[in-house]
């Protein structure tokens, strides 16, 4: 389990626009590591929007942002061109770093039981550290709690 205070584990996966992401390349900048389930679902759209709205913040607070689900690298480019996310979508299509970072797992809806990612981000800091972990996150605020944990 990832916790805080503890190096944020290390990973590579590819991005919407055909890059390989590693995290520690990012080095010197805080990170803000938002795991979310699909892609063009209401409450990954209204996530994904609401940091959209907020970018400017985030890029004043000197954050990158990564958005982490299971979908593909084009899935991730419908996505961000519909949306105009100005942020960077990362393909974790075989939950790996879900996995690695504690939040796959299972879930239900409608009385069904699947597995899934848990809503979940994580604030790494400059030196990869990471600062604030907050699990069951919600759509509607995340931007704000997120620049929040940025700023505190």
């Amino acid at each position: 389990m990832v916790e805080e205070g503890k190096p944020a584990p290390d990973f590579e996966l590819k991005s919407d626009d055909g890059e390989t992401v590693k995290l520690s390349s990012l080095r010197g900048k805080p990170v803000v590591l938002y795991f979310y389930p699909k892609d063009d679902t209401p409450g990954c759209t209204a996530q994904a929007c609401g940091i959209r709205d907020a970018y400017g913040e985030f890029q004043r607070a000197g954050a990158v942002v990564l958005g982490v689900s299971p979908d593909n690298e084009s899935s991730h480019v419908k996505f961000r061109e519909k949306y105009e996310l100005p942020f960077t979508l990362l393909a974790d299509t075989d939950h790996s770093v879900s996995e690695q970072y504690g939040v796959w797992g299972e879930k239900k809806f409608a009385g069904k039981s699947y597995m899934g990612v848990k809503r979940s981000t994580f604030v790494i800091d400059a030196e990869g550290t990471v600062k604030t972990v907050m699990h069951d996150v919600k759509p509607a605020n995340h931007a704000d709690d997120v620049l929040a944990a940025l700023a505190g």
